[in-house]
């Protein structure tokens, strides 16, 4: 069994296929961490040491035992108002106006499955593959009620959790914090690996020490962000990519989040992710109820590539969903670098018979082909096809495409509107503002209120009427600002806006899904502003970047690679000089560097040479005989980007029978140093043969002291190899 309950001492033990986590109900109802971490019998309450701690209170039911405290003791549910003065989970202000809350063991349940989230992404098993723990706690003097979800995937190495909060009592009480984890540790020195960033660079690789105070990480920007990744990974100070012990944190939710990492005055670590708290007040009357968002929780003892590669098995298999999770995914060629608004449908038409040339499979029609849109500040939120503008419709343009063989795809933005539109002019109350405020524009654009069912069912009825014009296969779902202004004329709790409004997107996601089943949907948020586990049980890829840069996409991709597999991320080869920074690099290194998911083109190959054109086919072609081993391999990390001269990355089958080595060179001096590649993966005391050179190399020198790569003169050379095990 994953779920063991151990009825004498009342503690819950979790397994899984290497890990195991443990917990237990006390004598006084708190529910107290016991262990995470590497798989073990027995049990671990042997770990709590009670002292008298100066300054640290005690909960009126132990009378005079001032060696019990919940400021000290490791907790699965921290809150507010136990005497517990380190970061919490949960913060409620009650009827009364009092803060605190007081949570006791009740009862349990343990069933077979893993439980789902109503409205909310997660997770999802068959019954023989995972057991859900439900814990029921109150707090006896208000009534509040939460229940803690557990869902023990053992064979995939997951645990994941939320809760159920209830207001059991007879007043209006105000949910202030929601964190859904905890990982609570008695000892050890940790770094959190975290990742940061901006617009067009996201997901920077940062590792720092836990100190004493708090760590924070968050995103109140309403999405997810790409300034910081809600997925946090906890590591012993000398774990590496290959050993040692880490945690991964994930939060699958996609508006604003909040992560704590705190050490204490004993030494002892907390780490919290959750729901962030700013401009969160949600309000709960008698016998409503509130759930938070899942956190997917992971362990391993053998460094952070086998914890990624835990995340990417459980995203990629039990998260994605949909025809395409486990469909090969295709070859596009996007209009926006292409032309940007300046365009008509003969161009496109243009692009498609190109794509047609170069075997290319889909075309996708980028912004500005709706409502009155030729450049970036008028149109949003008028979905209707501007015939005028393409010179046919919609629905003409497409057939057109689909006769040369090329599938075709269409972007849409259905969160944002312009003041410059139809749809604002006839329903400025649809967007948010705030009444007697100038509102704060963002890239011209503002936001419609996705938390009043209405206007979301509006704008599904409108993108719909498009979608029904012709044979669409594929959507690239944009949002292009954070969320500012979060008043919402449909309540008089403001607090719980950001938080309904991510509800509603979801909601419209999964109607969309539902009513076009086999349209393949990607994520975009000006890029990689909103790439987190949320989105992808909608979107099973997600652009990774509007960054298409080939030397800043190993860095990005690199630090994507942590938490998210890549069957994600969608990269595509771009022009150069490149239209984001200006560098130039090789076709061949823009090529490689894109092969690190779903793999397209964003630019106009009328400007390309025919050596270029052929170049375009020889990727295609590498990349099509590879794409099995992209998408489900194991994926590891060869380099760190930040800090060496190359990038290099690999893919490993399961069955280790083939491995694909990629390789980018960052840097180039005089007299250059020799770099040497040390392989991951490969089966030990076997022998592999490199495809295209033909030699054949021992496994364990392949690992152990690796393979020379070609020292070349110029800038950005990059280098592909495909290893296959011979008998």
């Amino acid at each position: 069994m994953a779920i063991i309950f151990h009825e004498k001492n009342k503690i819950f033990t979790l397994h899984t296929k290497n890990s195991t986590y443990q917990m237990k109900a006390d004598a006084y109802g708190f529910l107290i961490h016991l262990y995470y971490g590497r798989y073990t019998e027995g049990t671990m309450d042997y770990l709590l040491c009670y002292a008298d701690r100066g300054f640290s209170g005690n909960p009126h039911d132990v009378g005079e035992d001032r060696t019990y405290s919940m400021d000290v003791l490791p907790q699965e549910l921290p809150c507010l108002g136990t005497g517990d003065f380190r970061n919490t989970a949960i913060v409620v202000k009650n009827a009364d106006t009092s803060y605190g809350c007081d949570f006791r063991y009740r009862t349990h349940r343990i069933t077979k499955g893993k439980y789902a989230l109503p409205g909310l992404p997660a997770v999802y098993a068959e019954e023989k593959e995972a057991e859900t723990l439900e814990i029921d706690m109150e707090d006896p003097a208000t009534k509040m009620q939460i229940t803690l979800f557990y869902g023990v995937l053992p064979k995939l190495d997951i645990i994941t959790r939320s809760a159920r909060i209830k207001n059991a009592g007879t007043g209006k009480v105000y949910l202030e914090k929601a964190l859904t984890a905890c990982l609570d540790f008695v000892g050890g020195e940790y770094d959190l690996i975290s990742f940061y960033g901006r617009h067009s660079m996201e997901r920077n690789f940062q590792r720092i020490p836990i100190a004493h105070g708090s760590q924070v990480i968050e995103s109140r920007r309403g999405t997810s962000s790409h300034q910081y990744n809600p997925m946090m990974i906890l590591a012993e100070r000398e774990t590496t990519e290959d050993a040692g012990s880490c945690y991964a944190m994930s939060f699958i939710y996609s508006g604003s989040f909040k992560g704590e990492a705190e050490r204490d005055q004993y030494n002892q670590t907390r780490v919290l992710l959750g729901l962030s708290d700013s401009l969160f007040s949600y309000p709960l009357e008698a016998g409503e109820e509130f759930w938070l968002p899942e956190v997917a929780l992971t362990y391993s003892s053998k460094g952070l590539a086998e914890l990624s590669q835990n995340l990417h098995r459980c995203f990629r298999t039990h998260l994605c969903r949909g025809k395409y999770r486990d469909l090969a995914r295709p070859i596009l060629l996007n209009s926006w670098e292409a032309s940007y608004f300046d365009f008509n449908g003969e161009f496109i038409y243009q692009l498609a018979k190109q794509a047609a040339d170069l075997g290319i499979d889909m075309l996708v029609l980028d912004d500005g082909w709706f409502g009155k849109r030729d450049d970036d500040n008028s149109g949003l939120g008028d979905w209707t096809v501007n015939e005028a503008k393409l010179g046919e419709s919609l629905g003409s343009l497409i057939q057109r495409i689909n006769a040369l063989g090329v599938k075709f795809g269409i972007w849409i933005e259905p969160e944002a509107v312009n003041e410059d539109s139809d749809l604002f002019r006839a329903h400025p109350d649809w967007a948010l503002t705030i009444p007697g405020r100038n509102p704060v524009r963002a890239r011209n654009q503002l936001l419609l209120d996705f938390s009043r069912k209405d206007v979301a069912d509006s704008i599904f009825d409108s993108i719909c009427k498009v979608l029904d014009q012709g044979n669409i296969e594929y959507i690239k779902w944009d949002l292009n600002r954070s969320l500012y202004d979060c008043f919402s004329r449909n309540t008089e709790d403001q607090g719980r806006v950001m938080y309904d409004y991510v509800l509603g997107v979801y909601d419209f996601l999964e109607r969309l899904g539902k009513r076009y089943p086999n349209i393949l949907i990607e994520g975009c948020s000006g890029g990689g502003g909103r790439f987190d586990a949320g989105m992808l049980y909608y979107t099973p890829q997600i652009w990774c970047s509007d960054n298409s840069d080939a030397i800043d996409r190993v860095r990005i991709q690199y630090g994507t690679s942590f938490g998210y597999p890549a069957s994600s991320v969608a990269a595509h080869v771009s022009a150069v000089p490149n239209h984001q920074n200006g560098r130039v690099t090789p076709f061949h290194t823009r090529g490689i560097t894109a092969m690190m998911g779903s793999f397209g083109y964003e630019l106009d190959p009328g400007t390309l040479s025919d050596e270029e054109k052929q170049n375009i086919r020889a990727q295609m072609a590498e990349y099509r005989k590879y794409e099995k081993l992209i998408m489900q391999g194991l994926y590891y990390r060869l380099t760190d980007p930040y800090t060496q001269e190359v990038g290099a990355w690999e893919f490993v089958s399961e069955d280790q029978s083939e491995a694909l080595v990629n390789a980018v060179m960052l840097e180039v001096h005089g007299n250059m140093t020799q770099n040497y590649l040390r392989l991951k993966g490969l089966q030990e005391g076997c022998m592999y043969q490199e495809e295209a050179s033909q030699k054949v190399y021992p496994a364990n020198a392949l690992m152990e002291s690796g393979i020379p790569l070609p020292v070349e003169f110029g800038e950005y050379h990059a280098y592909q190899m495909h290893f296959i095990r011979i008998k």
